[in-house]
């Protein structure tokens, strides 16, 4: 992972205070609210760590930002499957990977680098299928990545039935032409009501059609947007309860701090994060190497 700007703020701050103080707290939690986290949010995890340095008798102010990362990292562990295993798809016969999210976040260029990462990694025969049919650009956009990878593309015309192009995959799957399918989706607003039902209908086909399969839903989030990645990941989780999100564009500019809010609040574990274009720009997420980073202690 890149390091941010905001890593240089953490880093920054630390070094300025040798102890615990009430200073301290009180600006980091203004800091916090600057790296993303909601204000109730940041709040509650100064409190948290005020009373951990309080009953551990800590009182250096390294091994206050040291019992920051371990109280930031248990945000992250969610219950359940652990977020590694959501992208492990060994033993799954036939695997549909949906990509939703609003436009602009990386979708497409995310399809692409998924089909390559679990074709070479986990030996999977990937077909792509352009179910953004909104956008003809989008179309045609996943036809160049599928002729770069030399990956089958299932498509239809532009304006065409978004959940007839998956269904058409589905199908073409189901014949032996691949064991994974990853699908990209629309994202005109994700305010729109039109488009929640268009990714319902989706959602309906793949629970009909491949009901055996191993489905996952997976948000596309533009890590740089800050809060209102979480706005974002509300409405999509309310229209097709989704299982996980990608983090593109982690670059100098994120803060990174909405990715414990996504876990906290929408119980979201991170799937992948994305740095750059290139197709092996995407690396599975590790919240320990995470919240060292966010943290400065790496």
């Amino acid at each position: 992972m890149g390091i941010t700007d905001f890593t240089g703020k953490i880093k920054s701050f630390f070094s300025r205070f040798q102890a615990a103080s009430e200073d301290l707290f009180e600006e980091l939690t203004d800091l916090l609210v600057e790296g993303d986290f909601g204000a109730a949010e940041a709040y509650q995890i100064t409190e948290e760590l005020r009373e951990i340095c309080k009953k551990e008798k800590i009182n250096d102010g390294e091994k206050v930002r040291e019992a920051l990362a371990a109280l930031l990292e248990e945000k992250l562990l969610i219950p359940g499957p652990a977020p590694g295993g959501q992208t492990d798809l060994s033993g799954a016969q036939l695997a549909v990977i949906l990509l939703l999210g609003v436009n602009g976040v990386g979708k497409t260029t995310t399809a692409a680098k998924l089909v390559r990462l679990y074709r070479e990694e986990q030996n999977r025969k990937p077909i792509l299928a352009a179910a953004d049919t909104f956008r003809a650009a989008a179309i045609e956009q996943l036809k160049i990545h599928g002729e770069r990878l030399g990956v089958r593309v299932i498509n239809h015309q532009h304006g065409g039935d978004p959940a007839a192009v998956v269904y058409d995959a589905l199908e073409a799957a189901l014949a032996g032409a691949g064991d994974l399918i990853v699908a990209d989706t629309a994202g005109r607003m994700h305010t729109k009501a039109g488009l929640v039902e268009e990714l319902k209908k989706i959602d309906r086909v793949v629970e009909s059609r491949a009901a055996g399969a191993r489905y996952i839903k997976w948000l596309v989030l533009d890590a740089t947007t800050g809060r209102n990645a979480l706005a974002q990941a509300e409405i999509f989780h309310e229209a097709v309860s989704l299982n996980g999100v990608i983090l593109t564009k982690y670059d100098s500019s994120a803060r990174g701090g909405v990715v414990f809010s996504l876990a906290s609040q929408l119980r979201l574990p991170v799937a992948y994060l994305c740095e750059g274009e290139k197709y092996e720009d995407i690396k599975t997420f590790n919240a320990h190497s995470y919240v060292l980073e966010f943290t400065g202690l790496v």
